[in-house]
């Protein structure tokens, strides 16, 4: 029972494990989610991270069917998601029939996939809405070593990278390659997807790679800022939500969600409040 002592009640949450394990793997992906969502948003790649969620499912069904861990099968797909949609779009505002192309074949294939196992495909069901609650220890260890190696590529490509999110045009103009760019920036958005789809699942992956970084957009003047906004959102939305979840019985990505969620309307809404209380 929550005992409105904020001590005594995280003291016992975290006498569980597997709540440990969650918050955990939640931080991890929430700095990830926030991190890549940032260039997400600034180049209007939201359908991306969508379609390559939806990706990752199909090649979780797909390990299912053939008798191996789906994480596996969601990482291997949505990875060879991200380059195949790098490589038949050049240009990142080109690149939604790419992505459509690729996600509506993708779907038949799991829907194939589904079919053809004999029994009830649970671990890759879980997928759908996120299993954080189900999250070992050793997942744990997953999550961390591939959020360490998207965090290092992109610290390592920041600036280039920035420079062709903010203008493509003018980054070729000085040297740089939009095509190879956005092959590296479409792997690591399937990276990022492949462990933020544990916390949240595939049908809610904008409400952690997708909503922080909106919110950020709004409020931050320049990238850096955006990039840390983005961040602490998702951090405490997936905070708050483990917290609600473990004393209210509803899913911990509902909370997640409905929490970016309600934060983003309040952003949105300011600037009418402000506008409104100048004009009285």
């Amino acid at each position: 029972m929550f005992s409105f002592n904020i001590f005594s009640d995280l003291n016992t949450m975290f006498r569980y494990d597997f709540m440990l394990h969650a918050f955990e793997a939640g931080t991890i992906v929430a700095v990830i989610a926030g991190m890549i969502g940032y260039f997400i948003v600034l180049r209007r790649s939201s359908f991306a991270a969508h379609a390559l969620s939806h990706v990752g499912f199909t090649g979780a069904a797909g390990a299912v069917l053939i008798g191996i861990n789906p994480i596996f099968g969601l990482f291997l797909f949505t990875m060879g998601g991200g380059l195949f949609i790098g490589i038949l779009g050049r240009k990142a505002e080109s690149r939604d029939v790419q992505i459509g192309t690729v996600l509506a074949f993708m779907l038949g294939l799991g829907v194939l996939f589904i079919s053809l196992y004999k029994g009830y495909a649970t671990e890759a069901y879980s997928l759908l809405f996120g299993e954080i609650l189900g999250i070992s220890s050793s997942n744990v260890l997953i999550t961390l070593i591939a959020g360490i190696i998207v965090a290092v590529v992109l610290a390592c490509f920041y600036r280039p990278l920035l420079f062709v999110s903010l203008d493509e045009d003018v980054a070729e103009a000085k040297g740089l390659s939009a095509f190879w760019m956005g092959i590296l920036f479409m792997v690591l958005i399937a990276a990022a997807t492949s462990i933020a789809v544990q916390v949240v699942g595939v049908l809610l992956i904008f409400s952690l790679m997708v909503t922080p970084a909106a919110i950020a957009e709004r409020l931050a003047s320049k990238p850096s800022q955006g990039i840390f906004i983005s961040v602490l959102v998702a951090v405490l939305a997936t905070w708050l939500g483990l917290f609600i979840s473990f004393y209210l019985p509803c899913p911990v990505s509902f909370f997640i969600t409905a929490i970016v969620f309600l934060i983003y309307i309040l952003v949105r809404l300011v600037p009418y409040v402000r506008n409104f209380s100048f004009q009285k």
